[in-house]
């Protein structure tokens, strides 16, 4: 029956959408494959987010944002927890205040990174699912995606902690100032 193709012992692969969106995590060739996913996610994010904020006159924000998420991409690609959650969460708020269909798609491949590092946070370093697959430095892509975040993110991890946590914190101010205005939540002679 095996031979014939009839039975059902042999494993289905996964189907295109499970393995975009929610993909099963069993090697560390799969967290890399998700961690350049995300970098990339975070570095076409951070550019758009520059241009948009730039075009509406915001050139300052928008040059935070793409440090923001560059780095926050460099963070992913270096499988760090903080970095995966830091770039979730902040798109994760654009998505909630303006949402779009690619910033919906974005927020839920970032979901499935920060999955996989989460992950592969856990498990030993010394077993066979820990190794990493090998990174290339072939051609531009590969440098780009490969080798600059792995020799850049020793040297900006620290500060990208403090100036993330300090920027979300100041977006999240934000908000609530906002929200407390549209809704009444101060006095109508109260300023700022």
């Amino acid at each position: 029956m095996q031979t014939l193709g009839i039975s059902e012992s042999t494993p289905q692969a996964e189907n295109l959408l499970k393995r975009l969106f929610w993909p099963s995590i069993r090697s560390g060739s799969d967290v890399e494959t998700l961690g350049s996913q995300g970098y990339w996610i975070c570095a076409i994010v951070a550019v758009l987010a520059c241009f948009s904020n730039t075009l509406v006159g915001h050139p300052i924000t928008g040059v935070f944002l793409l440090l923001y998420f560059y780095l926050g991409g460099v963070g992913v690609r270096q499988h760090s927890c903080f970095a995966a959650v830091a770039v979730f969460l902040m798109l994760l708020v654009n998505t909630v205040l303006s949402p779009s269909i690619l910033s919906v798609f974005g927020c839920v491949l970032l979901l499935s990174v920060s999955r996989a590092t989460f992950i592969a946070s856990f498990w030993e370093r010394r077993t066979a699912e820990a190794e990493m697959s090998t990174r290339f430095s072939e051609t531009w892509g590969d440098k780009f995606a490969d080798r600059l975040p792995e020799w850049l993110w020793p040297k900006v991890r620290i500060v990208y902690y403090i100036f993330s946590t300090g920027f979300l914190a100041l977006i999240t101010a934000g908000l609530v100032v906002l929200l407390a205005r549209r809704y009444g939540w101060f006095p109508a002679n109260f300023r700022f």
